[in-house]
């Protein structure tokens, strides 16, 4: 699903983030099957993942600073910068070192933008960590690093801060529980055939299938140029586990699909010549604002 039939050491790596995502997130294998019997694909190896994305704590130690060294290693490349205010976030995306792997979106909650009260909650789980967790890792070492993925950095929080933390940020709540756990990956619409090709279509697709979508701005977010679409599924609930052996079912991770359209510039080309760099790149801070929300409350609680 991430990289077919690749053994490389980046290919564990990302192996390991998207095994226990697969089982954690049902619409996942429900996407998938559903286009094996409509005959969009043949198998799961012919789908492109576009993306995949994380969600950080912007404290000492940890945050983008600390998460983004395990991907520069393996030949990311840092790009754009996205400022998201009204949600307190920073992000940035990463470039893959070739196209066969995924782009990655990472992003951090600005936490000294919060109320003292959130702060206090956040810094009470995170204030025991004094050095960066990653330096201790040998980023050669793949199974280390994808262990690493799921390593509880700090305690199981309280539902009671959980709550506290979700009435201001339900981004905060989120990344407070499932920590570094994958957020999302994305299906690139437009590889598909002409019949599903386009977010209009494989939404309409995804509906008939009883997939929920996300509506936060609408199901299609488009970019300002109107080159880049996205949808995204609803994040099913998930039974989770807190301090005290409490139990409270919780948002977990969710799936998108994107579509890139082509270039003004390459709008010529035969459909057979497109390739991957002829097509708009990078991401869109308004549409990355409104799938965010494919975890939050108002989405998750329209779910019967």
């Amino acid at each position: 699903m991430m990289v077919t039939n690749d053994f490389s050491p980046l290919a564990n790596v990302l192996d390991a983030l998207f095994t226990p995502y697969k089982t954690r997130v049902p619409d996942v294998a429900k996407v998938n099957a559903a286009m094996i019997s409509r005959g969009i694909i043949e198998n799961e190896s012919q789908i492109i993942n576009d993306h995949i994305a994380f969600r950080t704590l912007g404290v000492p130690h940890l945050g983008i600073a600390s998460f983004e060294k395990i991907f520069l290693h393996y030949g990311y490349e840092k790009r754009d910068y996205y400022f998201f205010e009204g949600k307190k976030l920073n992000a940035y995306w990463y470039a893959p070192p070739s196209e066969e792997y995924p782009r990655i979106f990472m992003s951090e909650l600005r936490v000294d933008d919060l109320s003292e009260k959130a702060q206090q909650i956040i810094r009470a789980y995170t204030k025991h960590i004094t050095s960066d967790p990653v330096d201790a890792i040998d980023l050669n070492d793949t199974q280390a690093v994808g262990d690493f993925f799921h390593k509880a950095l700090w305690q199981l929080p309280s539902i009671e801060d959980y709550k506290g933390l979700a009435e201001e940020s339900e981004y905060a709540a989120w990344v407070i529980h499932n920590r570094y756990y994958l957020n999302h990956y994305t299906l690139s619409v437009h590889e598909f055939t002409e019949e599903f090709n386009t977010i209009e279509k494989f939404n309409t697709f995804l509906e008939s299938e009883g997939i929920s979508l996300n509506t936060a701005g609408g199901k299609i977010k488009t970019s300002a140029d109107g080159l880049l679409k996205q949808s995204s599924t609803i994040a099913k609930m998930v039974e989770a586990k807190f301090s005290g052996g409490q139990k409270m079912e919780i948002a977990g991770s969710y799936v998108e699909f994107a579509e890139r359209l082509v270039l003004p510039e390459f709008r010529s080309l035969e459909p057979t010549s497109i390739q991957h760099k002829h097509r708009r790149d990078g991401f869109e801070s308004a549409n990355a604002d409104k799938i965010f929300e494919s975890t939050y409350s108002e989405q998750t609680g329209s779910i019967k």
